[in-house]
């Protein structure tokens, strides 16, 4: 090997080895510091400091070097690490507005204190990045905490109403489920309420403190769900947003993911939810590296995924990882009673938003267990929503459910009573109202009279045709 200017490896080494070089050579290596440097002999001279000494300290090099420290610097302290022969480590200084601090040791050749070094980092920058992260991650624990109340389960399973067998074993089996950290997967048909079973879980395990976020796939384009699930980058693709954004997989670390109706992903979304299964990490669209997350992934369908499966409509290796547990729900119409006691709920939930309270006709009950409800839960809601809302006295019939609502006649027929019986039951009801309203004394059913625009005969007369008690 030939060095520039040098032809044999021993001139070259001599150069190195030379006084002055090595001198050099050491004063160089400490300018290249980026901490600050002072060195002071034994008898308090100052012999050397760099350039990042006076940045920092705001003393020119003409002003120290050569000069006795304490004339320099009062209050320095190096002079009595030469004293004690102890270093001192991480004493505070500040020098207008910059801040720093100092390391000081004693310079021992064969026993003697022949001087001694500062060393000055400082930590003026390292104060505001310090500050900038406390703002950031201020904001961040808020953003976290709106997030957790944005993305907060609500339902328990105090909250599941039913006692058939058929139920009483859904709830068994997903309560057993919410002990472990295993995805699951939801079945049942729609309106059976799997949302409200996947939330229930998800606050009786041990990540109920963390979000819980839901994504119906089926409402989601196709074209969109990848970036809702896994966020993207800024510029990754037309029409992002500046600044990019976080997907759903991030938002629900440390909680659930729920995907309802898993059975429309598309096959090339199913295989980047694989990998989240597998890895649980994701990666951003646009992005190259990977971000870890800590999720717990539910899943619901009310289709067959297996037979799905078999059709090649559904990755197998996806549907294997979702199916670690199954909780099945079955249909309303398999839950017998269940269908009263659901019921019963709804008209109760439904009084106390309206603030008023009815009566409800023993034939509608009937109805209710007859029908088949091929919305299930779902359907009765609506159903009982709508009778309440339609009843304009207080009894509620079999009149006040909607017109789409009909038994089929190879089950069994509605009770359905004759002109006459529900014109008597409509005068019952009017008058009984009235009474409670206006009372029973005679001055009271002359005004019922009036309003009714009848004569007060004919009151009394039609009072004991429907045989309404009044007490006189």
């Amino acid at each position: 090997m030939v060095y520039k200017g040098y032809d044999k490896l021993d001139d070259l080494k001599n150069v190195f080895t030379s006084s002055d070089f090595t001198e050099k050579w050491h004063i160089q290596v400490l300018n290249s510091i980026n901490n600050g440097i002072l060195v002071i002999d034994d008898q308090l001279i100052v012999r050397y400091v760099n350039s990042e000494y006076t940045r920092i300290t705001s003393v020119k090099e003409e002003e120290i070097l050569g000069r006795h420290l304490t004339k320099v610097r009062p209050g320095a302290m190096l002079p009595q690490v030469l004293t004690t022969g102890k270093p001192l480590v991480g004493q505070y200084r500040r020098e207008g507005e910059v801040e720093y601090v100092v390391d000081m040791a004693p310079i021992i050749v064969e026993g003697n204190i022949v001087g001694g070094v500062s060393v000055v980092k400082d930590i003026t920058e390292v104060r505001r990045l310090s500050e900038e992260v406390e703002k950031i991650s201020k904001k961040t624990g808020r953003l976290k905490t709106m997030v957790d109340r944005i993305y907060k389960a609500k339902y328990t399973f105090d909250d599941i109403v039913g006692n058939s067998i058929s139920m009483n074993e859904a709830i068994r089996v997903a309560k057993r489920a919410a002990q472990g950290n295993a995805d699951i997967l939801i079945t049942g048909e729609s309106g059976t309420g799997k949302e409200l079973f996947a939330q229930a879980i998800h606050n009786a395990s041990n990540r109920g403190i963390g979000p819980f976020v839901a994504l119906n796939c089926a409402a989601i384009a196709p074209s969109l769900i990848e970036s809702e699930l896994f966020g993207y980058e800024e510029g990754s693709f037309t029409g992002a947003k500046k600044g990019g954004r976080v997907g759903l997989f991030e938002i629900a670390s440390g909680g659930t993911i729920f995907l309802d109706e898993i059975a429309e992903l598309s096959l090339e979304v199913q295989a980047k939810l694989l990998r989240v299964l597998q890895e649980r990490s994701i990666r951003r669209i646009g992005e190259t590296s990977e971000v870890s997350i800590d999720i717990r992934v539910m899943a619901a369908t009310n289709k067959d995924l297996y037979v799905m499966v078999q059709e090649g409509k559904f990755r197998a290796d996806v549907y294997y990882r979702l199916n670690v547990l199954n909780v099945h729900l079955p249909p309303l119409a398999e839950r017998g009673l269940d269908i009263n006691l659901l019921a019963n709920t709804f008209f109760q939930f439904y009084f106390r938003k309206i603030g008023k309270n009815f009566e409800i006709d023993k034939n509608m009950m009937e109805a209710l267990l007859q029908y088949p409800w091929p919305g299930n839960v779902r359907e009765l809601r609506n159903v009982i929503e709508y009778a309440v809302n339609m009843c304009e006295d207080n009894f509620i019939t079999l009149l006040h459910l909607p017109k789409w609502f009909k038994i089929d006649n190879e089950r069994q027929r509605l009770p359905i009573s004759s002109l006459t019986e529900m014109v008597q039951e409509f005068e019952r009801r009017t008058i009984q109202n009235a009474i409670e309203h206006f009372g029973s004394s005679v001055e009271a059913k002359q005004r019922i009279a009036k309003e009714l625009g009848i004569s007060v005969a004919t009151l009394y007369n039609k009072i004991k045709v429907v045989e309404i008690p009044i007490k006189e």
